[in-house]
This record gives structure tokens, sequence and C-alpha cells, in this order.
């Protein structure tokens, strides 16, 4: 690849990180304000941290301890990270 290329496809992930970013914050917001209105709240919120998850290693994990959660299990041990 040239540096052209390199340039084109960080250009396109940094875009894609950007537009998941901006539609899952938004969809959780708007599941934070349906707290406080009448709406599925509960529902809307792990979507938009579902979407989040797509791009973001820490919606993952917050996603991932919900769902263990939510079965009625302990949260998993700690990840070790990567540094």
């Amino acid at each position: 690849m040239t540096d052209l290329d390199d340039l084109i496809v960080e250009a396109v992930r940094a875009a894609r990180r950007i537009a998941v970013g901006l539609i899952g914050s938004t969809v959780v917001l708007i599941g934070v304000v349906l707290i406080v209105l009448p709406g599925p709240a509960f529902v809307v919120i792990p979507i938009g941290v579902g979407i989040l998850a797509m791009e973001f290693r820490w919606a993952r994990r917050l996603l991932r301890r919900a769902r263990q959660l939510y079965r009625g299990g302990e949260p998993p041990a700690e990840e070790p990270r990567e540094e």
C-alpha cells in the first residue's frame, strides 16, 4: 500500500469511530431521557451501549458485565490491560 492508501484507510476508520460514537451516544442519551419520560428506557440504553460496543472496548466490557448480571451471575473478572 502507498502512503495515500494508508491515509485513506485511517481516515475511514476515524470517520467510522466518530459516527458510531455519535450515534451510540445519542441513543444512550435518549434512553436516559426516557428514564423520566414515559418510554422504554431500559431497552433503549442497552441498545445504545451495544452500538458503542461495536467500536469501543470499554462499552464491550460494560455490556458483558451487564449481560452477566442480568443472567444472575457474578460479573466476569477484569481482563488484563494491554499496554
